[in-house]
């Protein structure tokens, strides 16, 4: 992609959209989202009325779209994104056809639809539909399933793949309510990010948002799906021979709801479900309010791995309630939710499951910022001239955690928990900026506080990691140093004293461990601790890429089968980049990736269609 080409039609509609000169009406202005083509200063849409159809056998979604409109400036058009729709006509008020005009397409951007309104026009309906190749929506066979009967599909629209399958503003400074209406084949069961409104007359599923949130977190599933109750607000959905296990791993959520709610506020979004998806799914989870999205490789049996829970609810707060008004605020979301997911884990598993957890987060972001340009490295990202996926690494998450972090040291967690309450309840169901967000800071908790002691200006956007980072440390991360230390001397692997040790203190062994094992070394590990055939996908994962750097051939099956059946990137991606770093390697890698990519969502395909330098399906 050249990208300084492609965002040069972006930045036009988005220095347009920012305009203030209305004719008429009143409101905060939307900060310009160089990410958009929409003009939401001019001409916003507020409501969205889906109805849709889902065809299994084609891998489109087809229908309509209802877009309720507050327009500012009278006789300006409304213009929202597209990608890769086909549009077969709009409609005004009256049910009469508007003209519209799809313009240049900007690949990963898609193309502006404009629509020409009538004076009277308070909503349109455009009818459309998505093409096979849709890249929020992720079609599964029945033999990518765990039931193995029925296809499934999913949405992922972060960060601006929604307008693949809904026309729409698909910036995150348009917040709207939504309503839904979507047939499936019997006897898939559809479930959406709104409440469950029942059925149509016609079998159809019906859903309703009262609370407005931006495009990205509208999100659907389908398949053969059932749900568990946890509590009377909180229940698990998955395949059926995957519920028992994902409800026995998930059922400390409600507890964790009630931790939140203690330390950020009341939970505004009335439920809080989670569903478990397939393999394919390229994320950890994902925060869509009252149905957070997981993959099934969180469950690993022992809950040592249910911090994701943690986070994905913790952005019911930030994130969901208070949004990152474009993707250069982005660590407004993430780093907000890594302090909150640490509070947490704190409170219901306790400090040393935390401290664990957060000195795993330091160290892998001190490796990480090594090895980046500088401007990766700024919490608050210039992205005015590139994907909102370029922004997305470990920084927003881990080095906005410390940022709070460190802001609680300088004032006390007691004072810190109420300007953060302040915070969420000041701007509730609204979409902010890193400039928001720092006048508050400074008028509201550091109006008394010396910049020698917290630098907002090189903790916000500066490159790097500031001096004064907060202390991190782990008694538990202490055992397995001795253990370690025990084994290199030339204690056996077998005699080391690792009962009881959680996958925190696994990944910090492996983290530790000298370069250079050789096989023989990492055969004895394998039979002292069965690491090649671990269900624990942490563990594996952390294993497989030990295994990849030390020629461990006893773990190369292991590798094919998983990089074939997870389509998680936070796996994938080092995986592949690790084989890449060989001739050898990356003639595998290409090997196995030519017959898994159309197995992973486009998001992952995306990232490892750059690593391995390969265009699309060989």
């Amino acid at each position: 992609m050249k990208k300084a080409i492609l965002i040069a039609c972006l930045l036009s509609a988005a220095c347009q959209s920012s305009g203030t000169d209305s004719e008429e009406g009143e409101g905060q202005a939307i900060p310009a989202d160089p990410h958009s083509f929409a003009r939401p200063n001019e001409v916003r849409v507020s409501h969205v009325d889906l109805d849709l159809t889902l065809d299994f056998e084609r891998s489109v979604a087809l229908g309509s779209v209802r877009l309720e409109l507050e327009r500012a400036v009278h006789t300006a058009p409304l213009v929202v994104d597209t990608l890769g729709l086909a549009i077969a006509k709009v409609e005004g008020n009256d049910r009469r056809e508007r003209s519209f005009q799809l313009g240049a397409e900007s690949p990963g951007f898609g193309r502006p639809l404009t629509i020409q309104l009538e004076p009277t026009d308070r909503e349109v309906t455009i009818t459309y539909e998505t093409t096979p190749g849709a890249e929020s929506l992720q079609w599964l066979g029945p033999e990518q399933t765990a039931g193995g009967r029925y296809p499934f599909l999913f949405s992922q629209g972060q960060s601006i793949l929604t307008r693949s399958w809904i026309p729409l503003q698909d910036t995150p400074g348009v917040r709207v309510t939504y309503e839904a209406k979507v047939r499936a084949p019997e006897p898939l069961v559809v479930v959406m990010s709104a409440r469950q409104a029942g059925r149509s007359e016609d079998g159809s599923s019906l859903f309703r948002l009262e609370q407005p949130i931006p495009a990205y977190l509208i999100a659907l599933a389908c398949g053969e799906l059932e749900s568990r109750a946890i509590s009377e607000r909180c229940a698990v959905w998955a395949e059926p021979s995957m519920l028992a296990a994902a409800h026995a791993e998930f059922i400390d959520t409600e507890r964790m709801i009630q931790s939140a709610e203690g330390l950020f506020g009341p939970y505004r979004w009335g439920r809080y479900d989670v569903i478990v998806l397939p393999p394919a799914f390229p994320f950890g989870g994902m925060e869509n309010p009252l149905l957070t999205f997981l993959t099934p490789t969180v469950i690993a049996g022992d809950r040592s791995l249910t911090s994701l829970i943690a986070h994905e609810l913790a952005h019911s707060w930030s994130g969901n309630l208070v949004t990152n008004a474009t993707w250069s605020d982005f660590w407004l979301n993430e780093g907000f939710t890594v302090y909150f997911e640490q509070r947490i884990v704190e409170e219901v598993y306790g400090p040393e499951r935390a401290s664990m957890e957060r000195k795993l987060d330091l160290d892998k972001l001190h490796d990480l910022v090594a090895g980046m340009e500088p401007w990766e490295t700024v919490l608050h990202i210039d992205l005015q001239e590139k994907h909102p996926e370029d922004g997305f690494s470990s920084i927003p998450y881990d080095k906005g955690a410390l940022f709070l972090r460190r802001l609680e040291e300088v004032v006390g967690r007691e004072r810190l928990d109420a300007f953060l309450r302040s915070w969420f309840d000041s701007h509730a169901f609204q979409s902010v900026t890193t400039a928001d967000f720092e006048a508050f800071l400074r008028r509201e908790l550091l109006a008394e506080v010396s910049v020698d002691v917290f630098d907002v200006q090189e903790w916000l956007y500066e490159p790097g990691l500031p001096a004064q980072l907060p202390a991190t440390s782990s008694d538990a991360f202490e055992r397995v140093d001795r253990e370690l230390s025990r084994w290199t001397s030339g204690v056996a692997a077998s005699e080391l004293s690792t009962e009881g040790w959680v996958t925190q203190q696994w990944l910090h062994f492996f983290a530790q461990l000298p370069p250079q094992l050789g096989s023989e070394k990492m055969e004895e590990l394998d039979e002292a601790f069965g690491l090649t055939q671990t269900g624990n996908s942490e563990v594996l994962f952390s294993w497989l890429r030990l295994s990849i750097r030390e020629g461990y051939a006893r773990a190369d099956e292991r590798l094919e089968t998983f990089l074939m059946t997870v389509g998680r990137r936070k796996f994938l991606q080092p995986l592949y980049e690790e084989l890449a770093k060989t001739s050898l390697g990356l003639a595998r890698a290409r090997r196995i990736y030519a017959d898994a990519r159309e197995r992973y969502h486009s998001v992952s395909r995306g990232s490892i269609d750059a690593v391995l330098k390969v265009d699309g399906p060989e």
